[in-house]
């Protein structure tokens, strides 16, 4: 059975204190509610024990503080009201009301804990009491309450006062008062326990032997008092401050709106597994390598030895081995060294190997489309190879992120489990990772993608095309130009000079901004150095209709400038209006409209330079309208202005 007891106090008088309390300034009445948790008396008060009586009431610490010389009245309801708790009220400082809520027993919170969070969270001073010579209590509250309260009041920062009330015994004499003694350690509860609780909980800590007029008064109270007037302090910085010459026809500033947000710039999601798979299917015209049966010695398919090489490390070896410019042999990308074990120099095992010419062999020109020039044969001799090597290029070209498509593939085809990991591990060795002692079965090799082909990026490795621009050479591979841009794919694949020209001139754009292009078809991403030569970089983009690029750029010339201070802003020497010029002219649809907001989110600093007359009537008139500050707010602000300095020289009259 739950205690129910509210009782309601009316100190006539009340308890007064002067203390950081100015009674003749307090307009509004305001009131502080505390929560106690616990019992001062040895014991307690359990779930089947009869609910406290009002002598038991007044019995206690925080009604000998509160309530002294107090009547008790009838029941009244509250908002606050919990069946575990009892409920009284009263008054401090004067007209402040306390509002107490004690629940002498921590049983009675287990019934409804939810409830007794709300009650808690609404508090302003938690009050946490036990008796010294209860010592199992106090290891209740250590133990079993301590830890959901911690959290509770960390994120809360209520004021905790703990409270130990009562003497040690000691068997030997009488009451032991001092805090170091360990005679009665026992059956009381140490200094040392309660002071490391109260460290626990982040409270203050208090011991009083008894709760006589002295100890309640000079020391709870004390403490209890100061933590009060703290919460008063708060609550009055809370409420909206009174200005002492705050009159009816004071004026009021114009509230300044915040700037409208700058569109956004979106980005199309990468294509560079999709353009490399579109050169694996369909880009045979530049094919480089050959790949035949061992067995039958059927033509199995084509790939390309520049991006077989950057991928990985065998077909690397494989093809540019030590003998590559001798004259042709049959060769195998791992020597043999006589062990019978198909490995040489601890490499992996022999699964291709090359005949008839290497890298020096032309070949004549094929009814399927294969232009003539250098190819490079190779014989698979692994079987299971043979039966997966669509498969095994695919996900060399696309990318390690594939690699549980690659087992699910290759499962399918293969149909038997100790196959599928041979496979995979002969795989894995194309990458140059042979499975180690600690691998699993399923360990994913190094992650691929646009990192694949860094290498490649301003190296004569397999070069097969020279770009001079500007007196520059820069060396680049047909394979990855026409996989990663259209106009590219055009310019080779058709009957252009640049289709049977190893050396191409490039007009118009410099060496660093093109090469900064190449880098972006290599990598698959731009990181141009300032504002001009993004801006350089998307000209570039939008001539050689690489879409993405273009947008790339236009997200590194919004975050430069938006990265400007105004201060910079205003004495830079980039000119944002030519910038708007310049999108709009290359067909930058989303950095025009962005630098539209963007002119008009600092039109104070844009409308003073000299070129924001070039902008166009209709350019403008949007600024106009989405300029910050507004007109309206400007002669807003002009008529505050001045009945301010109106309202200052009426006042210099009277005074």
């Amino acid at each position: 059975m739950s205690l129910s007891l509210r009782t309601h106090v009316k100190t006539h008088g009340g308890r007064t204190c002067s203390r950081g309390i100015d009674q003749r300034k307090t307009v509004v009445t305001m009131s502080i509610h505390i929560v106690a948790l616990g019992s001062e008396c040895p014991g307690g008060v359990g779930p089947g024990e009869e609910a406290m009586g009002q002598g038991q009431l007044q019995g206690g610490l925080l009604w000998s503080y509160l309530g002294h010389g107090a009547m008790a009245g009838g029941p009244e309801e509250s908002s606050l009201s919990n069946p575990a708790f009892m409920e009284y009220t009263s008054h401090v400082f004067g007209d402040v009301t306390v509002v107490v809520q004690d629940c002498p027993s921590w049983d009675l919170l287990d019934s409804d804990w939810a409830s007794v969070r709300s009650v808690l969270e609404q508090a302003d001073i938690l009050v946490i009491k036990y008796s010294i010579n209860d010592k199992l209590a106090f290891q209740q509250v250590r133990n079993g309450y301590a830890p959901r309260l911690r959290p509770l009041l960390r994120h809360w920062g209520v004021p905790v006062i703990l409270v130990a009330v009562g003497a040690r015994l000691n068997d030997e004499g009488p009451p032991c008062t001092c805090p170091l003694c360990a005679s009665d350690w026992s059956s009381c509860v140490p200094h040392s326990e309660g002071l490391q609780l109260s460290r626990d909980l982040g409270a203050t800590y208090l011991e009083l032997p008894s709760l006589n007029h002295v100890f309640v008064g000079r020391y709870f109270g004390s403490v209890l008092e100061y933590f009060m007037i703290q919460c008063l302090k708060q609550k009055a910085k809370e409420r909206p401050e009174k200005r002492r010459g705050n009159k009816m026809n004071e004026p009021h500033p114009p509230h300044l709106e915040q700037p409208a947000r700058l569109p956004p710039i979106r980005v199309e999601e990468s294509s560079f597994s999709k353009d490399l798979q579109w050169l694996l299917e369909r880009g045979i015209q530049f094919a480089d390598v050959a790949f035949y049966s061992g067995d039958s010695g059927k033509e199995l398919g084509w790939g390309h030895a520049a991006v077989l090489c950057a991928v990985s490390p065998y077909f690397r070896q494989l093809l540019l081995g030590p003998k590559a410019r001798e004259r042709p042999i049959s060769r195998c990308a791992c020597r043999g060294d006589g062990r019978g074990d198909g490995r040489g120099d601890g490499g992996p095992p022999s699964l291709l190997s090359t005949w008839d010419g290497g890298l020096g062999m032309e070949d004549g020109s094929r009814p399927d489309g294969h232009l003539a020039g250098r190819l490079s044969r190779l014989v698979v001799k692994d079987p299971l190879l043979c039966l997966c090597l669509w498969e095994t290029l695919m996900f060399l070209y696309r990318g390690a992120w594939e690699w549980e498509h690659l087992q699910e593939a290759v499962g399918e085809k293969l149909k038997n489990s100790l196959a599928v990991a041979q496979l995979m591990d002969r795989i894995r060795s194309f990458l140059g990772r042979d499975k180690g002692p600690r691998d699993t079965p399923n360990a994913r090799p190094p992650q691929l993608g646009p990192q694949s082909l860094v290498n490649l990026f301003n190296s004569p490795l397999y070069s097969d095309v020279i770009f001079m621009v500007q007196g520059n050479v820069l060396p680049a591979h047909r394979a990855v130009l026409v996989a990663r841009c259209d106009v590219m794919a055009a310019m080779f694949s058709g009957k252009y000079a640049e289709a049977r020209s190893r050396v191409v001139p490039i007009h118009g754009v410099s060496s660093d901004t093109f090469l900064s292009f190449l880098e972006y078809l290599y990598t698959d991403t731009c990181c141009p150095a300032s504002v001009l030569q993004a801006m350089a970089v998307l000209v570039c983009a939008e001539m050689y209709q690489v879409k993405r690029l273009q947008h790339l750029c236009e997200v590194c010339v919004c975050a430069y400038l938006q990265s400007m201070p105004s201060r910079e802003l205003a004495s830079t020497g980039i000119s944002v209006i030519r910038l708007l010029r310049r999108a709009k002219c290359h067909n930058a649809e989303q950095l025009y409209v962005w630098l539209l907001h963007f002119i008009a989110n600092n039109y104070l600093i844009f409308s003073h330079k000299p070129d924001f007359l070039e902008l166009s009537e209709e350019e403008r008139e949007q600024v106009e309208r989405l300029r910050w500050p507004s007109r309206g707010y400007l002669q807003e602000l002009s008529e505050y202005q001045q009945r301010r300095r109106k309202l200052k020289k009426s006042r210099c009259l009277v005074m």
